[in-house]
């Protein structure tokens, strides 16, 4: 799962960033308003995680534009304006979700997953594919019940293709979500990726369609 998180306090952006990437998401990070707008619409982003009150341009402008441009991903407002007529106006300018600051990490997480779940069509927390389940809600995986430990990258691939199970995902899709920024992501360091979840899940349940990319097939 890859997220942008636009948030101009840079100590509480890194803390926030950080914590991400220890429950295996892929974050980018933005400063302020104009490059915030500029990277949602132009990167390929699971859910953003906007601040509102931004320099150069405010988080409900930013969110607004965004959806002028056609632009659906889950949004969730993170911010330290907890008055009902802020948060009225993020929900009309077109925000998923709200939460104010100070704030637990925990629950951030776990709105995102959420988000990120229901965009997908999923509205059951626990996902299945055969003996393959994903756990939305606390981002596990488990084979015939047992836990199947995973890297952060593996974790994210994974995941983009359970969400989109028995479906081919493009290659290109599955480097956008799973790696950050400028990261090296090309068709070599992907294959590596699904040949060691391959050994981990077993080697039918992830098929590859040439010149396409992979799909997670549903086995017992």
């Amino acid at each position: 799962m890859r997220l942008l998180l636009v948030e101009d306090d840079e100590t509480l952006a890194h803390a926030v960033a950080q914590a991400l990437r220890a429950e295996n998401f892929a974050v980018d990070v933005a400063r302020d308003g104009v490059d915030g707008q500029y990277l949602g619409e132009t990167g390929a982003f699971d859910a953003a995680v906007l601040d509102l009150g931004l320099p150069k341009r405010d988080g409900v402008a930013v969110l607004k534009a965004w959806r002028a441009a056609g632009l659906g991903l889950p949004v969730l407002i993170l911010t330290a304006r907890d008055g009902w007529s802020e948060k009225v106006a993020g929900f009309k300018a077109g925000a998923d979700d709200y939460l104010t600051k100070p704030f637990r990490v925990e629950e951030l997480v776990m709105r995102l997953r959420a988000l990120v779940r229901r965009a997908a069509g999923h509205a059951s927390t626990r996902i299945g594919c055969g003996a393959l389940v994903f756990d939305t809600q606390l981002g596990t995986f488990e084979l015939d019940g047992l836990p199947v430990k995973l890297t952060a990258l593996e974790w994210r691939v994974l995941e983009c293709l359970m969400l989109r199970k028995d479906v081919v995902v493009e290659r290109s899709r599955i480097v956008e979500r799973a790696y950050e920024g400028d990261a090296d992501g090309d068709s070599n360091s992907l294959e590596v990726i699904i040949a060691r979840l391959r050994r981990k899940i077993g080697h039918d349940r992830i098929e590859t369609e040439r010149g396409r990319g992979y799909r997670l097939v549903t086995r017992p």
